[in-house]
């Protein structure tokens, strides 16, 4: 599927006409007993089977295997899978396969629940969604079959684990690369494969929520500037606390992985001795971490005496950078990557005294301060005070294709190619520095998971009238949700019933010691 004109849809030149498949294949031909993937090593605290270690030929049977399954099922291309996984091997596998097979990879944040996850699969069309038996104690294929049966246009629920529910198609077999050879599949689609779509992602406005497609050139351009401005080296271990859910989680994780041709190693968020284990056993030099939580770890001494490490810390609220800590280490580099919604990535490595970078108005260059940098965005202030960009990485067309004759919210861009963040800024006209005041309005923010402060309220209202629901500054999370109501379990109850993110729904449980679900950080 290309978006707007065929004939003015051509890819970014930084990133050529290759797409994602193409990259993978090509390390795959190249590298083929090299380590690509490795599980966390305590998988079986919350996934079902051992930890899964694959080289890239391995991997690339596997990717086939999907791809192969996905056909058998009869989706046509450009079908819309939705994947639902934690941080293991068979989330990043899955969704190669779904590109692979040329259909649209649509990945959902692991903490979407019914209302979530069906509200966007509707608005997508999705034909397929594939998750796990459980993540933790959650059954996730009972979710999936709940989503489907809500969810007209999905056909399939396919699942890996075990024991999974009747109506359930079963991938594990898949994962045994010594099972298949498949044969190679026809992959020529009309016009340029690098601007076919690829990924849709899943911002959340004022108004709900809004799917946003990605071609392969938009992926690459936002994960080759995370690359360059970390300074990656070649065949570089990575280890990542960052799922790939969203744009910021692809672009600092998996397409750094693919471009550098190393090997990626996963963690489940969080576990601090885990993640140690994980960096020592499997040598990463490079770890990609949330913000604050790279940030915690450096005040306590993580960093430190491990030699020349590269840590990238993810921002999905990125007005905090400004407060954060300066970084002490002169042995490591730490590179800040700010996440506006699903529009765009802004990577910014830190200088010797420490301190995060400011955003600048004008060209986004990476690696930075290089003469021989690479364009990578705009940015620029809009008459109405908020943060806009536009380039190789940003949002080209709406999604799904036609949806600005309708009342549902989408993704604007203005003729211009120009996207509006919707933080408000304001700008030192000496410096061109930026400084983010405020997150886009009607938006409340919990440890990179959106929601829609209005929705919210309204869900809540139905429940209880008098219920009072309000969005806390938090340290960590950015902000934290609070509720009051009379009665707090009667409200828990129905909210957890209605398929509500589990954040939104801890907001009227008794909050004296308890602690916030470890995937939101």
């Amino acid at each position: 599927m290309i978006l707007g004109d065929s004939a003015s849809a051509t890819p970014a030149p930084i990133t050529g006409r290759f797409t994602i498949d193409e990259v993978f294949r090509h390390i795959a031909e190249q590298r083929p007993q090299a380590l690509a993937l490795a599980d966390p090593p305590n998988r079986e605290a919350f996934a079902d089977a051992a930890p899964r270690r694959l080289t890239y030929a391995e991997a690339d049977r596997v990717v086939a295997a999907i791809a192969a399954q996905l056909h058998r099922m009869a989706l046509p291309p450009d079908s819309i899978v939705a994947v639902q996984l934690p941080n293991i091997v068979e989330n990043i596998l899955t969704m190669l396969g779904v590109l692979r097979a040329g259909m649209i990879a649509a990945p959902l944040p692991l903490l979407w629940r019914r209302a979530d996850a069906a509200a966007a699969l509707a608005r997508v069309g999705a034909k397929a969604l594939i998750t796990c038996a459980r993540v933790g104690a959650f059954d996730h294929c009972r979710l999936a079959r709940e989503i489907a049966a809500e969810v007209f246009s999905v056909r399939y629920v396919c699942g890996f684990g075990k024991g999974l529910p009747d109506g359930v198609v079963p991938f594990d077999d898949l994962l045994d690369a010594r099972k298949f050879d498949p044969e190679p599949l026809d992959r020529e689609r009309p016009g340029n494969a690098a601007s076919q779509v690829a990924v849709i992602t899943f911002d959340v406005g004022a108004d709900g929520t809004i799917p946003i497609a990605r071609n392969h050139a938009e992926l690459l351009a936002g994960g080759l500037g995370v690359l360059l401005e970390s300074r990656l080296a070649e065949r570089t271990n990575i280890l990542s606390a960052v799922l790939p859910s969203s744009f910021a989680g692809i672009s600092v994780t998996l397409v750094p992985w693919l471009l550098s041709a190393g090997t990626l190693v996963l963690h489940q968020p969080f576990d601090a001795e885990i993640f140690a284990r994980q960096r020592r056993e499997d040598h990463c030099s490079t770890l990609v971490l949330p913000g604050p939580v790279a940030v915690r770890l450096a005040e306590k001494g993580a960093f430190e005496g491990e030699g020349s490490d590269r840590v990238i810390a993810a921002w999905r609220s990125p007005e905090r950078l400004a407060d954060a800590e300066t970084w002490r280490d002169p042995d490591a580099t730490f590179v800040d990557v700010s996440s506006f919604g699903e529009v765009a990535v802004v990577p910014a490595r830190r200088g010797i005294g420490g301190r995060p970078q400011p955003l600048v108005l004008g060209p986004v260059i990476a690696p930075s301060g290089r003469a021989d940098g690479i364009m990578l965005a705009d940015l620029t202030r809009t008459a109405a005070g908020t943060l806009a960009v536009r380039g190789a990485m940003a949002p080209h067309h709406p999604f799904p294709p036609g949806v600005e004759g309708s009342a549902l919210p989408y993704v604007r861009i203005e003729p211009d190619g120009l996207v509006d963040t919707g933080y408000l800024c304001r700008a030192d006209a000496a410096s061109g520095a930026v400084v983010l005041t405020g997150r886009p309005s009607g938006i409340v923010s919990v440890g990179g998971y959106r929601f829609s402060q209005r929705q919210l309220e309204e869900m809540v209202s139905r429940i209880d009238q008098a219920a009072k629901l309000a969005a806390l500054p938090y340290p960590l999370l950015g902000q934290r949700l609070i509720g009051n109501a009379a009665d707090r379990k009667a409200v828990v109850a129905a909210l957890a019933a209605a398929g509500i993110n589990p954040l939104a729904v801890a907001a009227f449980t008794d909050r004296s010691g308890r602690a916030i679900p470890a995937a939101a950080a």
